[in-house]
């Protein structure tokens, strides 16, 4: 219904509600956790792009600063069994790109140990997105994302590492998809990643 809507932002619910005023009408949008962090300043203008859902009791506009993310959202809600709540849970646990490379391994652990996601889901997800998603391409085309599929191991093995020194996941994946921009092999994206962090 809505491709998308700009406005200023009124107000931010670090749970994952934004309200944009445009032209005075005041809009909650439900975002991911990746998105809350893009977003700029309460006050200051932005311009997410939107999925409306509604069903009898309820009418929902889903936001995301990326058209990538929306598009894995698009995705993950065709799923049988996940639903706009748990698909935004999803892209608050891992990027959409990372997602893809998720995807991509068969790596069940990374999407199981997102809270909500029960094995079972993580495997169903994998399963239905295999032939969905290519992370390599036009999924990710224009966000600062872009992964080869030829060092996903690399990717993920640097993500441990990070986690593993006490960064949080989250941004321990951003940090990584940046670094791997340049660097190919584990210990240079680390490094790469902690100096980004710095």
């Amino acid at each position: 219904m809505y491709a998308f809507i700009s406005g200023i932002i009124d107000y931010i619910d670090p749970n994952g509600i934004v309200v944009i005023d445009n032209n005075g009408i005041g809009y909650n949008v439900n975002v991911s956790l990746n998105t809350l962090s893009d977003l700029p300043s309460k006050g200051e203008k932005t311009k997410l792009y939107t999925y409306t859902h509604i069903k009898e009791d309820a009418f929902s506009l889903y936001g995301f600063t990326s058209l990538s993310e929306k598009n894995m959202f698009i995705k993950l809600i065709d799923i049988s069994g996940v639903g706009p709540k748990m698909a935004l849970g999803i892209l608050s646990g891992i990027t959409g790109a990372a997602l893809a490379v998720a995807v991509a391994n068969n790596d069940v652990k990374s999407l199981s140990s997102i809270k909500g996601v029960g094995k079972k889901t993580a495997e169903r997800i994998i399963l239905e997105l295999k032939e969905k998603v290519d992370i390599t391409a036009s999924d990710f085309a224009g966000s600062n994302t872009s992964i080869n599929i030829s060092s996903s191991k690399e990717i993920n093995d640097a993500i441990e590492a990070l986690v593993a020194l006490g960064i949080t996941k989250n941004d321990a994946i951003k940090a990584v998809q940046k670094a791997s921009e340049t660097a190919k092999d584990t210990n240079a994206i680390i490094t790469l990643a902690l100096r980004s962090m710095a």
